[in-house]
């Protein structure tokens, strides 16, 4: 039996590609994704609950907000982040600090914040 030299290299071109398509499926199906959590938004946001939160007031200028405290669930690992804004429009995000992953304080002096331009407390926070 006689073979064309061109089938032959069809055949093992065809062979080629369902061994490299086999082999990037077994590499695409052995993928994961851990899960986390993530969320943004003001009040209660997906993923996470804000509650007692407390503005803390500049002693000489009370006018002046100098950090603003509050409480976040579930609790954010170490390593995860959170922060905060408190204006709407154009707003600077300040960094936050976590202890014992739940009590959260953000420090608002830098740009400093101020009761009279505060119109929301938005938080994000990720794992």
């Amino acid at each position: 039996m006689f073979f064309n030299l061109s089938s032959m290299r069809w055949f093992f071109l065809i062979a080629l590609a369902l061994v490299v398509s086999a082999a990037a499926y077994g590499f695409a199906a052995s993928n994961t994704v851990p899960a986390s959590s993530a969320g943004e938004g003001s009040g209660a946001v997906s993923g996470f609950t804000v509650t007692a939160v407390h503005y803390n007031l500049n002693a000489t200028t009370p006018a002046n907000i100098d950090s603003v405290t509050f409480t976040i669930a579930p609790p954010v690992p170490a390593g995860g982040s959170v922060k905060a804004k408190l204006v709407s429009a154009g707003g600077t995000w300040y960094s936050c600090t976590v202890t014992g992953g739940t009590s959260v304080a953000c420090t608002t002096t830098s740009p400093q914040a101020t009761a009279q331009t505060t119109d929301t407390l938005d938080v994000v926070a990720a794992q």
